[in-house]
């Protein structure tokens, strides 16, 4: 699927939750936009220089993080509800781990 198609989908998405997205013009060169709080309202900005690509990427992780937070009560299509579960966040690890499942104090655990 092309992705502005798709980017048409996930504003969609986003408007039957009512998460407001906008494209402006952002100073950064890493970061394509993402998830914000605006006066106590979710908001995704989306930088108006990203690629579609870029887009999809940016508004996609945005509502994966909503929908993780349980914000997310509407019904998405099947097409938009694959495309968040493959832009979830991983699961945060408890304090003390590193990457790998290793304790952080290099892998010595106490006997």
């Amino acid at each position: 699927m092309k992705p502005e198609v798709v980017l048409e989908l996930l504003e969609s998405a986003a408007e039957q939750c009512q998460v407001r997205v906008s494209y402006e013009v952002l100073q950064t060169s890493v970061v394509h936009g993402g998830l914000c709080r605006v006066k106590g309202e979710y908001r995704i900005i989306v930088d108006k220089r990203a690629s579609a690509e870029e887009r999809v990427t940016t508004l996609a992780t945005a509502l994966a993080k909503l929908r993780q937070l349980g914000l997310i009560t509407v019904e998405l299509s099947p097409k938009v509800a694959d495309l968040l579960r493959m832009h979830e966040p991983a699961p945060a690890r408890p304090a003390g781990f590193a990457a790998g499942g290793r304790a952080a104090s290099g892998g010595r655990t106490a006997a």
